[in-house]
């Protein structure tokens, strides 16, 4: 492929340059791949635990209605509480927020799997505990973003985000599937309880870290760090930009997406089973973009996240053209590629690029963004669909997302914006909190 360097070389060709420590070099750094298996184990056990919560449900008999408000009630903590997480993993040392987290998260489907096996749950009870989940991932995940610059050199981070990435999507793909081969042979709840010991997977994994963390008191009010990390949001002009493409993409393209890809497929291509395998391949192509990463990084990072980001058309507009299954299927992939790479390039980016001790606030404004408009276009797509047509909504999240990213590829903030040099201390940054003592 022209732009990318041949396995073995050193030279750049074009915008990508192979490293030639190897594309797995990340993973001899010991804090590294440790916060990697934990990481697996507690994402493993989450994907299984979404399917796992569905059927619990239902085979409870509970209702449609019941399901909505349960999936609804951890949704609903993690986007107001998000930025609050964000505070506290620039507040105090991340490797001690996400365990904190993880107990959350333990205590919730512990409870849960137990309600499971001994009763018939009342929907209160499912609705606490679900949002206790909830609360634990608001407050995880922007400590999550922040605390892997201090866990590899900042030569690394590239392949650092391109494992994580990998390991999300292959969890997203087997995790759903050895659920539904778990609960048909044990139970639902059996499910939860696993996710349950991922967790506590994730939390030793965290404590085995080997990183120097001090809790300091910040001399500022909460409200008054929270304008902080805001400010230096708008400052970096490159990444408000991405996270408006990205919202707009949620909102225009992925959710109306998501609501009508399986009505296209029961129309035109027989049903469930062909949409099971857009999905899966839709996975497929998301561990590969992880894959293609590993080792080789872009001169301009922004510039190819967003040529890729074309692809993200490719999936509306095959379904909207009622195009041939296989056609539709490498659209699937195509995308699958594109998210990879947009979001390990974006997060190396500004991890390379944000203060230590501001990564976590300026992440969950990036998060917030990007995802609050998502449940807007869910609501909405199928009634627009309804007054116009699948292929109506589809077609035009495609040329959306088109022009969107023709017109983002001439801004001169994503093109000027450069890949950091490889130049780096020779030991991670701590996961300190004082900027004196972080950035040194």
């Amino acid at each position: 492929m022209k732009g990318i360097a041949l396995p073995g070389s050193t030279q750049s060709t074009g915008p990508f340059l192979r490293r030639p420590s190897g594309r797995l070099g990340v993973i001899r750094q010991r804090n590294f791949r440790v916060f990697f298996i934990g990481y697996c184990a507690s994402q493993f056990g989450t994907e299984m635990a979404s399917v796992a919560l569905v059927f619990a449900i239902l085979h409870k008999g509970g209702s449609l209605t019941d399901l909505s408000c349960v999936l609804a009630a951890r949704i609903v903590p993690m986007v107001l509480l998000l930025l609050g997480g964000g505070l506290l993993g620039d507040r105090f040392p991340r490797r001690w927020v996400m365990p904190s987290a993880d107990c959350l998260r333990v205590v919730s489907q512990s409870m849960l799997a137990l309600l499971f096996f001994v009763s018939d749950p009342p929907l209160w009870s499912l609705l606490l505990l679900v949002g206790l989940n909830g609360v634990g991932e608001a407050l995880f995940q922007p400590s999550f973003n922040g605390m892997i610059p201090s866990l590899v050199p900042s030569s690394d981070l590239h392949d650092a985000n391109a494992l994580i990435s990998i390991s999300r999507s292959a969890t997203r793909v087997g995790g759903p599937a050895l659920a539904g081969l778990l609960i048909v042979v044990i139970a639902p709840a059996a499910v939860l309880a696993i996710d349950a010991i991922s967790y506590l997977i994730s939390i030793v994994a965290l404590l085995c870290l080997r990183i120097t963390a001090s809790m300091t008191t910040a001399a500022t009010s909460l409200v008054a760090e929270l304008k902080a990390g805001w400010r230096l949001f708008r400052a970096h002009t490159w990444l408000w930009i991405t996270t408006l493409q990205f919202a707009m993409f949620n909102l225009i393209v992925w959710a109306p997406y998501l609501v009508l890809g399986p009505a296209a497929a029961d129309q035109s291509y027989g049903g469930a089973r062909a949409w099971g395998t857009v999905v899966a391949l839709y996975g497929a192509g998301s561990i590969l973009g992880g894959l293609l990463l590993l080792g080789r990084r872009p001169q301009q990072p922004l510039v190819v996240s967003t040529i890729v980001a074309f692809a993200w058309a490719a999936p509306s507009a095959t379904l909207a053209a009622r195009a041939p299954l296989p056609v539709v299927c490498v659209g699937a992939v195509a995308a699958g590629i594109a998210s990879s790479v947009f979001t390990t390039l974006m997060h190396t980016s500004i991890q390379e690029r944000v203060p230590p001790d501001a990564i976590s606030r300026v992440m969950s404004y990036v998060a917030l963004g990007s995802y609050a408009a998502g449940p807007i276009g869910l609501a909405l797509a199928g009634p627009i669909a309804t007054v116009s047509s699948i292929s109506v909504v589809l077609s035009a999240g495609a040329a959306w997302q088109i022009v969107a990213n023709a017109t983002i590829l001439t801004l001169p903030a994503i093109r000027n914006l450069r890949r950091r040099s490889d130049t780096a201390p020779k030991q991670p940054q701590s996961d300190s909190l004082p900027e004196n003592e972080a950035s040194g």
